[in-house]
């Protein structure tokens, strides 16, 4: 069964309460009619970056729950889940009987060995696209004494997988066959642009290696039932070409587009960009990670980007900066701002409001994630406690917590907003992108005799639904 095209939520399984049997019961209770998925994010055991340096993907964390708990809610829920394509965990059964056996390991050829690269230039350094503060290899000793060195973009503990090598292709093709038996329809396919080693290059989303691999994980997702939704934040025309090789992508330039026509009263780049934007994307205002920059670029001309970095940054923890191989102190252009969207838009309940309508009316599968759901805050002490810039936007809400917070005004607004998008059949139809002045949004879907319009007035952060009643006939009216 194909995707539901309905409102998913973004969780991870231990933040909405202590575990997934405590994830159940909260969606169970207050969003059962609100949304008709999960993405949840991994429940794998993992030893690094908050669940994202798994050990395996064929076992769930006992701390989480058991795969009962996720076949549980794959029976009500579309169910979406990371697959971590680029690398897995230095503790991971494969990685340790390399170290154990050295270059005799059954796996040796399924890490990236650096030195077969022969020397690397300090030019041809400086191009590798990085994402920590310091070269991306990791010099490692094998058990009979040798050193080596593997790739590894992230973190110490997440090593490359190689795929110049059949092991990775029988690795993820086995993760997948194993995933979609346990109920997942939908293959978040996580940090799939690094795959890609090619010394002279980036290393990142090169071309054409990065599409064979994305179509070769695609074509076998296809083949076990299941759809995939590559993560990648980059120009956004790297979208619109995950959108024309039948995946969906990511409408990730859609939060910092939302903020600057909120804060800003101005309509003309969102329009503009609602106007040939991808009709199969997953769009999110949220997500585990920050409000990221790179995917407006291009849509946003530079000065406004600039504009809208300065208002937010004033709010919101350190910005997460893009950074140089070659020189590994360096700070270039900002990749990720730090905060709540609702802390983003000032805690303005009906600008959030009106940026979830939007979102919701945007054409494809809309996801909000568990912090925007309950409209939630910056949380400066967990970003303290751990140290990193992104748990400002992952807050802990126990199930008393979650009790208070489904009770606020703009969340029952919001959820209101919800039931609506994930109930009205007008959005299995056509989107129309209706004329309006340059403060306002006019959008609307057609589907046989169902026909909604929203219009949202940005000076004023009004949102006004009108829709037709099949039953009776008759227009009516939402004003949020």
């Amino acid at each position: 069964m194909s995707l539901r095209n309905g409102i998913q939520l973004i969780c991870y399984p231990n933040r909405i309460g202590q575990d997934l049997k405590d994830l159940k019961t909260v969606v169970d209770t207050h969003l059962s009619d609100a949304i008709c998925g999960l993405h949840i994010l991994p429940f794998f055991p993992s030893n690094a970056d908050n669940g994202f340096s798994p050990l395996t993907h064929k076992e769930v964390d006992p701390a989480f729950g058991s795969w009962d708990d996720i076949e549980a809610l794959s029976a009500e829920y579309d169910l979406c889940v990371d697959l971590t394509v680029n690398h897995i965990s230095d503790e991971s059964p494969e990685f340790t009987d390399f170290i154990a056996k050295g270059f005799d390991s059954e796996y040796a050829e399924l890490f990236v060995h650096v030195d077969k690269f022969g020397d690397i230039s300090p030019d041809d350094m400086a191009k590798i696209h990085i994402r920590k503060e310091k070269e991306p290899f990791r010099e490692v000793t094998l058990a009979n004494g040798d050193t080596t060195r593997v790739w590894c973009t992230f973190t110490e503990q997440q090593i490359d997988l190689n795929y110049e090598s059949e092991l990775a292709y029988r690795l993820m093709e086995g993760y997948i066959a194993f995933l979609t038996g346990k109920g997942v329809k939908l293959l978040r396919l996580d940090a799939f642009g690094y795959t890609t080693k090619r010394i002279g290059t980036s290393c990142f989303l090169v071309e054409p290696e990065v599409y064979r691999i994305l179509d070769w994980i695609n074509e076998v997702a296809y083949k076990h039932g299941a759809e995939c939704l590559p993560e990648v934040h980059d120009h956004t025309s790297y979208q619109y070409a995950i959108a024309r090789r039948n995946m969906h992508p990511y409408g990730f330039a859609l939060p910092p587009l939302l903020l600057y026509s909120l804060l800003d009263a101005n309509s003309v780049y969102l329009k503009n960009w609602l106007r040939m934007c991808p009709r199969n994307m997953v769009t999110v205002l949220d997500t585990h990670d920050g409000i990221c920059i790179p995917d407006v670029e291009g849509v946003l001309p530079d000065e406004k980007i600039r504009v809208l970095i300065d208002n937010i940054d004033a709010r919101s923890a350190d910005p997460i900066m893009r950074r140089s191989a070659a020189n590994i102190h360096s700070v270039g252009a900002i990749y990720q701002l730090t905060c709540t969207f609702y802390d983003a838009l000032m805690q303005n309940d009906d600008a959030y409001i009106a940026a979830r309508a939007i979102q919701f009316f945007t054409p494809g599968i809309p996801q909000v994630y568990y912090v925007g759901l309950f409209a939630g805050c910056n949380d400066p002490e967990l970003m303290e406690e751990t140290g990193e810039l992104r748990d400002i936007n992952r807050h802990f809400y126990s199930l008393e917590e979650v009790e208070d917070e489904v009770e606020k005004p703009v969340v029952k607004r919001l959820l209101t907003l919800m039931r609506f998008r994930n109930n009205y059949p007008a959005f299995d139809g056509h989107f129309e992108l209706n004329y309006s002045n340059d403060s306002s949004v006019a959008m609307a879907w057609r589907h046989g005799e169902y026909y909604c319009h929203l219009f949202v007035d940005l000076n004023f952060n009004t949102s006004k639904i009108e829709y037709v009643d099949v039953e009776t006939g008759n227009t009516e009216h939402l004003q949020f």
